[in-house]
C-alpha cells in the first residue's frame, strides 16, 4: 500500500471545514477515505468534576490530546488501523466506546488547531484553511450548539465572547499562513472543492502507475 495522501482542512469554528470534509467524502466514498475529527482528540478529563471540565478552554491547543493524535496519524499513514476516541460535548469528556478506523488511500484531518503544531504540518500532504466571515461563523456555531449540544443562548454567546473569539485569533487565524489553498465561504465554494477533488486523484492515478 502506497502512503495515505493525508489532507488537512481548518480554519474558525463554524467556517465550513466538516463541509468541505463531507464533499471530497462525497466524491471517493468511504472505500477510500477515512476521516479524523481534531474534536475526537480533546483529553480524557475524568479526573476532573463536571464543573471542573466545564471550565476547560477547548479552543486552546492544550485542550488537545496530540500526542495520542499523532500517534494515531502515524498507524494509519503505515498502514494500521486504530480505535479512534469518541468525545461527548454534553458531559465535556471522553466516552468508554472507540471507533474503529481502517486505513485507506486518503485520510482527511479536519479541526480548528489542524495547522497550529508544526509536528501535525509536517504529515500533511494538502493543507487548507476554510475563510469564512466571523459574524457567519458564530451564528453557525450559535445554532449547532444549542440544537446539537444541549448549550443555551447565553452560554455560547458568553463562551464565543470570553475564550472562542480571543483563541481564533490568537491561534487559528494566524495557520492561514501555513495553508496550501485557502477557501472563501467554505462549502459553497464548489470550484474550489472541484480543483481539490481533480487534485487528490491527479496523486491517486500517479501512485498506481
Amino acid at each position: 500500500m502506497n502512503r495515505p495522501i493525508l489532507i488537512g482542512i481548518t480554519g474558525g469554528t463554524g467556517s465550513g471545514k466538516s463541509t468541505i470534509a463531507r464533499e471530497i467524502y462525497k466524491q471517493f466514498g468511504d472505500t477510500c477515505i477515512a476521516m479524523i475529527e481534531q474534536d475526537s482528540y480533546y483529553k480524557d478529563q475524568s479526573n476532573l468534576s463536571y464543573e471542573e471540565r466545564i471550565k476547560t478552554n477547548y479552543d486552546h491547543p492544550d485542550a488537545f490530546d496530540t500526542t495520542l493524535l499523532v500517534n494515531d496519524l502515524n498507524m494509519l499513514i503505515q498502514g494500521q488501523s486504530i480505535e479512534k476516541p469518541i468525545y461527548n460535548f454534553e458531559i465535556h469528556n471522553r466516552i468508554k466506546e472507540t471507533i474503529c478506523v481502517m486505513p485507506k488511500e486518503i485520510i482527511i484531518f479536519e479541526g480548528i488547531l489542524v495547522l497550529s503544531e508544526k509536528v501535525l504540518r509536517d504529515m500533511l500532504n494538502i493543507k487548507i484553511y476554510v475563510d469564512t466571515d466571523a459574524d457567519v461563523r458564530f451564528i453557525r456555531r450559535l445554532t449547532r450548539d444549542i440544537n446539537e449540544r444541549g448549550r443555551t443562548t447565553n452560554s455560547v454567546i458568553n463562551q464565543y465572547l470570553n475564550v472562542v473569539k480571543p483563541m481564533h485569533e490568537q491561534f487559528t487565524e494566524p495557520t492561514k499562513r501555513y495553508a496550501d489553498i485557502i477557501i472563501p465561504e467554505g462549502g459553497h465554494n464548489k470550484v474550489a472543492i472541484d480543483l481539490i477533488t481533480a487534485n487528490i486523484s491527479h496523486i491517486l492515478q500517479k501512485q498506481q502507475t
